[in-house]
């Protein structure tokens, strides 16, 4: 008896697999992935608009300049709309969304999300009431 070919012994190999459910499935394409960029904002955390500005990263083409601009365009629109507890729904063409945490008497902490087509601004705030 002749030992089974090369190409046969995977065919076999990979039936095997396949009956046992371990066979290996062809990944689907990944998204291609915008890589995010955090900015540096040191020394500018209070000179945003809200009491602190903890972080803030872009993604899509937004650059770093830019998003300093849209988060005080953010502050600005949000103290226009209820003072320190007010809110935004949207600046320069970007739809926001915001998550207050850590609420407390005097202060909150927020994450806000702004997007306008694959470009996004996230940045996090300490504001105090």
């Amino acid at each position: 008896m002749r030992p089974p070919s090369p190409a046969r012994a995977l065919i076999a190999t990979t039936a095997a697999l396949g009956a046992l459910g371990l066979a290996a499935a062809p990944a689907p394409a990944a998204p291609r992935a915008r890589s995010a960029s955090v900015c540096n904002i040191r020394g500018k955390e209070e000179s945003l608009g809200p009491t602190y500005v903890t972080y803030l990263e872009v993604r899509g083409g937004a650059g770093c300049i830019f998003a300093e601009h849209l988060v005080r365009a953010y502050d600005q629109c949000r103290l226009k709309h209820g003072g320190p507890a007010g809110t935004c729904a949207g600046v320069d063409g970007f739809r926001c969304s915001e998550n207050r945490y850590l609420k407390i008497s005097v202060q909150y902490d927020a994450s806000v999300t702004c997007t306008r087509g694959s470009e996004r601004v996230f940045h996090k705030y300490t504001q105090f009431t």
